[in-house]
């Protein structure tokens, strides 16, 4: 079992292997829950993405702009597995 120090502040620093166990990344966000007996489980929290995340996501991947049509086809597409 590792240990880890707690600062003044009150903070603590996982190891890499911890964080890697945990899958989180850089930037990433891990969520705990409080448990009976002094015992907590922590987890790596879901991304939580927004519209503002999403706008622009594909900006200059196209040569040029599709239609409505072309758009829905692509992701109708996409909802049957067909890449």
């Amino acid at each position: 079992m590792a240990t880890m120090a707690v600062t003044a502040r009150g903070q603590v620093t996982f190891r890499k292997g911890v964080l890697r166990h945990l899958g989180v990344r850089p930037g990433e966000r891990i969520e705990w829950n409080p448990l009976p007996g002094g015992r907590a489980e922590l987890k790596a929290a879901e991304p939580a993405g927004s519209i503002e995340d999403f706008i622009g996501l594909l900006a200059g991947k196209t040569d040029r702009p599709l239609s409505i049509e072309e758009m829905n086809e692509i992701a109708a597409k996409g909802w049957a597995g067909e890449e």
